[in-house]
């Protein structure tokens, strides 16, 4: 016999009925929702999440303008630092050309092949040290088609001496062409001695006109001394043309519009080239009394902190 007490029809009969009016919609609440409806709220709801007041527009603006000014300066730095890195090479390629030559001729070329005073009406040659590489820097058809025998400005040497080589051109000048009245730009020159410490007669330097220059005629030593140098700014720098030489006689990036010396477009310094094939940037602060020691070849000064 069960102890359940009996269940009532009545009690029953009313939980049924709460249950049914909570599964009821509410009445505030649409009966029924369509798809339809439903994109229509979420299309809504994403315009309003994408829109952009005027005030977020500004502050973007003024973020993004902050990030363009603090990256240019950077930008500009890290062009200018490869630039330098690639004059760097080219450096080095004229030095392993320089010590090649020297391997061969058991001498380093000349600094030119007479030389012209100004206003010289005697046709002097006037070829250049940069000219007598060219079989060292892959530029061995271009060699054999420069003739030695005649003027580096002479019509038989016109052709040749138009024709551009990238290794003679720093990246860095600010040239206007990389050609000086119809002939190849040159942005490197030889270094014929020194005249801040004295008169540079007879020359003091490794390049000198009409006289090779050998390893033990450079008696301060390959890593002491100065053979080519920078100098962007010489308005009749020319591979052909003997004139790309100088004595050193200003500080570094200093000279005069008419003068050539050693200078570049690079920031606080330029590229230098020594006997040994090293290349060493050259601060703009670097001491005179230094500077003249190592454009010498042979004055027995002792040469230290460059």
């Amino acid at each position: 016999m069960s102890t359940h007490a009996p269940i009532s029809c009545r009690s029953a009969t009313g939980r049924l009925s709460l249950f049914n009016r909570l599964l009821e919609p509410s009445p505030a609440l649409p009966a029924r929702l369509t798809t339809a409806a439903f994109d229509r709220v979420d299309a809504t709801a994403r315009r309003r999440r994408g829109a952009m007041t005027l005030i977020e527009v500004v502050v973007v603006l003024a973020v993004v303008t902050v990030l363009i000014a603090l990256l240019l300066p950077a930008i500009a730095r890290a062009r200018a630092h490869a630039r330098r890195a690639q004059c760097t090479s080219r450096l080095r390629q004229i030095g392993l050309a320089l010590t090649q030559y020297h391997d061969a001729h058991r001498y380093f070329p000349p600094g030119g092949i007479q030389w012209r005073p100004f206003r010289s009406q005697r046709g002097e040659k006037q070829i250049a040290w940069s000219a007598m590489l060219l079989s060292y820097v892959e530029e061995q058809s271009l060699y054999n088609s420069v003739n030695f025998n005649l003027a580096f400005d002479s019509k038989g040497n016109s052709t040749a001496a138009a024709v551009v080589v990238d290794v003679f051109l720093c990246p860095s000048s600010r040239r206007e062409g990389r050609t000086v009245d119809g002939r190849g730009a040159c942005d490197y020159g030889g270094i014929f001695g020194e005249r801040i410490s004295s008169p540079n007669h007879p020359p003091k330097g490794t390049m000198i006109y009409d006289r090779p220059i050998s390893i033990p005629m450079i008696r301060d030593g390959l890593s002491s001394t100065l053979i080519v140098s920078e100098d962007t700014h010489w308005g009749e720098g020319q591979w052909i043309n003997g004139r790309n030489l100088f004595d050193v006689a200003y500080p570094i990036n200093t000279a005069p519009p008419f003068e050539n010396d050693i200078r570049s477009d690079h920031l606080r310094g330029a590229n230098a080239l020594l006997a040994d094939g090293a290349v060493r940037f050259l601060n703009e602060k670097l001491d005179l009394r230094i500077l003249a020691a190592i454009s010498t070849r042979a004055g027995g000064e002792v040469a230290e902190g460059f």
